[in-house]
């Protein structure tokens, strides 16, 4: 408590000091303090229960006499506030993105530095995954910052201006790169790969919203993102007996009804890195977050292939439904995959040719202006930015069909790999995982307990009827409390059997164990088939570390209070 004190008192002491651009800071952080400490709510709440009584009353005391001197610079320098603002260029602010360097964010054109902010913020230190990039995502996220008196506190902060083609995200394109003309992304996704682009976002993000907002849900690209016109897209349907249909975007949207569906979709590869630590395998190292649920809404597939000609006759020559996005590598191959075509004409396989996500146009990064939704099946199968639909007595040719996302036994390495040989991914198994607290965190024995929080899910539609977590390695078990909504929403109608596409978000607070000093946290899903995840990963390795899906374990470090040392 003493210690956090003295960092703020620094800040504090700090701010006073600042040169004449940076006084304005002052009525931001007079108003945190009036803030923190005399509103209720859970942010107070964890607030406190993080830092005790004392922190709050030392804390309180510090920000308004520190307010109070800073409130002659705020009255002296106005004038300097309400001039014009510098230009920044977003790498200028994307450099700021530590304590040590600044933090910088933007917020609708604005560029803030609100290093100063970061010790007092009632969300804790959750507040630097914004660091370097944009708040809005965030605060669609966290909605209770959309409050007049948040924006108050912000504009204090304020620096300079973020330059017009950064705020418009145009880049020059560079015709020798391919991926010159890729979309922006927010800095708080965790990279894999850059070209092409794959990143996921960080654990605790993903428990804190039953739906992801677009900018954080993972991002998988085979291929560089396509510039495709909405204007002359268009969608070729071929394989039935009415003849190659061709729609375009507006056709698409206007001939057929539009159905919504909240999914989850996962990659094969996710988790892919404890697989890595049993064994070295080929793939990009996935953390727990490839994996991410959104609202979806589009035509469905049953509607379109019945247009195109879908008919009993067809069932009895075609097994297949092959989809080609329009992504394309430099020799013109494009990204392919198919899907069995009972799922795709199934009145209850809810596939759609969506365009929509989350209520907004389809993101670049995500498949616009159309891309194939599959619930329940693997994401390599939910191709993007979709140019063409074959039904097929075949399955799709396609590279990504035929020779990856398979799995194989543990004792199967390179040289004795037959892909032939084994069927291609569909239907994913169950799966969970903790997504706070992290791997090798330390929580303080004067807390008394711990909150734990994670996602479960299982392919097929197959629902999660059950989480149990564990403290100490798997010797005693816990049910956790799931949700299938946003938190303080009611909860959504049980899905119809076979039809639970989106996951589950699920956490449990226990006390801490007398004595312990290591907590060996454990979780793991079961769903409606019960079926169950393996407790080891070794079992399921496998040389392409897909359908990683063992116990998910994280260690977690007690400390035990000063005085009792």
């Amino acid at each position: 408590m003493i210690s956090g004190a003295m960092l703020l008192l620094r800040r504090c002491c700090g701010l006073t000091r600042l040169s004449t651009q940076r006084l304005p800071v002052a009525p931001a952080v007079a108003s945190c303090a009036v803030r923190l400490w005399s509103s209720s709510g859970e942010d107070q709440g964890s607030y406190q229960r993080a830092h005790g009584p004392s922190w709050r009353h030392t804390a309180a005391g510090l920000l308004a006499g520190t307010a109070a001197a800073l409130a002659y610079g705020l009255h002296h320098h106005k004038a300097e506030q309400e001039a014009a603002f510098p230009i920044f260029s977003q790498e200028e602010v994307t450099r700021h993105r530590s304590l040590e360097d600044g933090v910088w964010v933007t917020y609708k054109g604005g560029v803030y530095d609100i290093t100063a902010f970061v010790a007092i913020h009632p969300g804790g230190d959750k507040i630097l995954l914004a660091a370097g990039g944009a708040l809005e995502p965030f605060w669609a996220l966290y909605a209770v910052h959309n409050q007049e008196h948040v924006l108050e506190m912000l504009s204090a902060y304020k620096v300079g201006e973020l330059n017009a083609e950064d705020l418009k995200k145009q880049k020059p394109i560079q015709t020798s790169d391919p991926y010159s003309s890729d979309p922006e992304r927010h800095p708080v996704l965790r990279i894999n790969n850059l070209k092409p682009f794959n990143a996921e976002p960080p654990p605790e993000i993903l428990s804190d919203s039953f739906t992801t907002p677009s900018a954080f849900f993972f991002k998988r690209n085979h291929l560089p993102v396509p510039q495709v016109d909405p204007a002359s897209y268009q969608l070729q349907v071929e394989g039935l007996p009415g003849g190659p249909l061709t729609l375009s975007l507006e056709e698409l949207k206007t001939r057929f009804p539009k159905h919504t569906v909240t999914a989850t979709l996962q990659c094969a590869g996710n988790r892919r890195s404890e697989m890595n630590k049993v064994k070295q395998v080929k793939g990009l190292n996935w953390g727990i977050a490839a994996i991410s649920n959104a609202t979806w809404s589009g035509a469905r597939l049953r509607d379109v292939l019945l247009a195109a000609g879908y008919g009993p006759d067809v069932a009895r020559r075609a097994c297949h439904v092959q989809f080609e996005g329009l992504d394309k590598d430099v020799t013109g191959t494009t990204y392919g995959a198919s899907i069995p075509l009972n799922k795709a004409v199934s009145e209850e396989g809810d596939v759609l040719l969506a365009y929509e996500m989350n209520g907004a146009d389809l993101p670049a990064d995500h498949g616009y202006p159309v891309r194939v939704v599959v619930p329940g099946v693997v994401g390599a199968r939910n191709v993007k930015w979709l140019g063409r639909i074959v039904v097929s007595a075949d399955e799709s040719s396609s590279h990504w069909q035929q020779n990856d996302y398979k799995g194989f036994s543990p004792g199967t390495d390179w040289d004795t790999v037959n892909f032939k040989s084994a069927p291609a991914i569909q239907e994913l198994p169950v799966q969970s995982a903790i997504t706070t607290p992290a791997d090798g965190a330390v929580v303080d024995r004067s807390s008394g307990e711990l909150t734990v929080k994670g996602y479960a899910w299982s392919g097929g539609g197959r629902e999660v009827v059950r989480v149990d977590v564990s403290l100490d390695g798997g010797e005693t078990w816990q049910v956790a409390q799931m949700r299938s909504s946003e938190k303080g929403e009611a909860p959504e109608a049980a899905p119809p059997p076979g039809r639970a596409w989106a996951w589950k978000l699920w956490e449990i607070t226990a006390p801490l164990p007398p004595g312990a000093k290591e907590l060996k946290i454990v979780c793991k899903a079961v769903d409606n088939s019960y079926n169950m995840q393996p407790d080891t990963v070794a079992p399921i390795w496998n040389l392409r570390g897909v359908l990683s899906n063992a116990w998910h374990r994280v260690n977690v470090n007690i400390r035990e209070d000063e005085s009792e040392e």
